[in-house]
């Protein structure tokens, strides 16, 4: 196997100072000053300079100039980075690894990467139908996958450092309800659902933290969210954000305090919402599909999705003039993602805005 050479780079006088310049163990480019021309003799210079290489190119001696794509992300990359990522991260980053990325560059070299194949495999990658998330998450994973190699000293640049999404790629539209639907989808469900359903609506929770409730994180008009459930696992929220305070409205604490007095287990640990074998809680995707899809299908409401409730939260308190940092404290997350990604204002809201105008402008 191929091994990096040393590096050996000239000494130059610039501005009456002898200059070198030599990349560090991470491969970026460094500059450094080897003393004035008028007092430093050049083989002193160069000798200054051996001194500080020595230990960079006895690290990059050690390191092989090419290294199989497959081989690299197990024993490289994933290492390092799970000690970085929830375990829920980790666990999505490692299959979309393996099925779209390792899965195809398994035995490839890492040098033998082009910027415009890796463009090429993106474009290939939105053209058979994947989600824009996904694909742009695959350009993620190759940007990180090849920083780091860079930075471990197996390429030079980094192929896949300007990547960009195509725009063929599908951007799913997710809609909100309405004042009018939201009515509607509480009139059609059973206590269970309405409460469920209220803690994504009206408290902007996910549905991960509200299934991982437990009695002792209720209290009279907040749930405290310190836990959620993903894939079946309990784990931490979902960010740092996220492990806050949920104000819950009147009307649905009303709802929960009906719902918990009907259960059997009323210990702090108890689960809010258990499943029939009371010691575990409700899978998200079962309770969808057999309590809340019948109810909603009649009234037309079966795309309201729990990422629907949780948008139509963020929507509904916009238009109501809620400001964006509650919106935002409330949901657990941060204003700009708030208003970039849940936040979408209606076309009503938008046609009394622009006759708002025409009548500033003296139109009307």
């Amino acid at each position: 196997m191929r091994r990096r050479r040393f590096q050996k780079p000239r000494v130059k006088n610039k501005g009456g100072y002898w200059i070198a310049q030599y990349r560090d163990l991470e491969g970026r480019k460094r500059k450094v000053s080897l003393g004035p021309v008028g007092r430093t003799k050049k083989y002193d210079a160069e000798a200054k300079l051996a001194r500080l290489l020595e230990p960079i190119n006895a690290g990059l001696a050690e390191r092989p100039l090419t290294c199989p794509f497959g081989e690299f992300v197990r024993q490289i990359y994933l290492p390092f980075y799970r000690r970085k990522w929830k375990r829920s991260t980790t666990a999505s980053n490692e299959d979309r690894l393996q099925n779209h990325l390792t899965a195809v560059f398994e035995e490839r070299g890492l040098s033998s990467f082009t910027r415009n194949e890796l463009q090429d495999f993106l474009d290939r990658k939105a053209a058979v139908g994947l989600s824009y998330s996904v694909v742009a998450h695959l350009r993620w994973d190759l940007r990180q996958v090849f920083h780091m190699a860079v930075a471990e000293g197996y390429l030079e640049r980094n192929p896949a450092e300007l990547r960009f999404v195509p725009r063929e790629a599908r951007r799913p539209q997710v809609p909100s309800m309405t004042f009018d639907q939201v009515r509607s989808f509480f009139s059609v469900l059973d206590l269970r659902e309405r409460a469920i359903g209220g803690l994504a609506i009206i408290a902007g929770m996910r549905p991960g933290e509200i299934l991982a409730l437990r009695r002792s994180q209720m209290e009279t008009g907040y749930a405290d969210i310190r836990q959620r459930i993903y894939r079946g696992l309990v784990d931490t929220p979902k960010t740092a954000n996220s492990k806050r305070w949920a104000a819950l409205g009147d009307g649905l604490s009303t709802w929960l305090g009906g719902w918990l007095e009907m259960l059997p287990d009323t210990g702090p640990d108890a689960w809010v919402f258990p499943s029939e074998k009371i010691i575990t809680p409700i899978v998200r995707e079962n309770c969808w599909r057999r309590n809340f899809l019948p109810r909603l299908k009649p009234v037309g409401l079966q795309w309201a999705n729990f990422q629907v409730m949780r948008r139509t939260h963020s929507c509904l308190l916009d238009e109501l003039g809620v400001d964006p940092q509650v919106r935002a404290d409330q949901m657990g997350h941060s204003v700009d993602v708030n208003q970039n990604r849940y936040t979408r204002s209606s076309l009503e809201r938008r046609r009394n805005a622009v006759n708002m105008l025409e009548k500033a402008l003296g139109l009307m």
